[in-house]
């Protein structure tokens, strides 16, 4: 699975909009569609926000369990 896919998996589970995570880590909400849609990657300090506020492992984030 691809990043994007975990996120929008992550996010939905939590039944997040993808403004609501954006406003949570600090991005665009167009930033997370761009992610889930595999168009752009989310940069290093992302992946880091991301994992902290799902309780992830960026590991996990980035498909490696």
């Amino acid at each position: 699975m691809k990043i994007g896919e975990i996120i929008k998996e992550l996010r939905t589970e939590r039944g997040l909009s993808q403004a609501a995570l954006a406003k949570e880590i600090g991005v665009s909400q167009k930033a997370v569609d761009y992610w889930e849609r595999g168009i752009n990657e989310p940069k290093a300090s992302y992946i880091l926000a991301l994992a902290e506020f799902f309780g992830v492992s960026s590991d996990e984030l980035l498909g490696r369990k």
